[in-house]
């Protein structure tokens, strides 16, 4: 079952769908522009981690958590970096 995110600017999702895409290309994955979500497949294969498209029901949470961490901590280190860069060139608003 896969849940539906809300983001609290709206119209974000699809910003956030194309950094996944951009992050995890840099981190070395194969991902499909249109089909950013389904890098979690490779991710898996690659933690040794047997998801399926459906019927997940025997993925642990310690498991499960270790795939979203891989894209979500890539993610985060990115949103970071930005940030880091536009404060350097003073583009924050304070």
């Amino acid at each position: 079952m896969s849940r539906r995110r809300k983001y609290a600017v709206p119209g974000a999702a699809q910003g956030m769908q194309t950094l996944k895409a951009e992050v995890m290309k840099r981190e070395g994955y194969q991902v499909d522009p249109n089909r950013p979500d389904n890098v979690k497949f490779e991710v898996a294969k690659e933690l040794g981690i047997p998801l399926k498209p459906q019927g997940n029901g025997q993925l642990t949470t310690e498991d499960a958590g270790h795939i979203g961490g891989k894209i979500g901590g890539s993610m985060v280190k990115e949103l970071i970096r930005m940030a880091q860069d536009q404060l350097s060139k003073g583009g924050a608003n304070t």
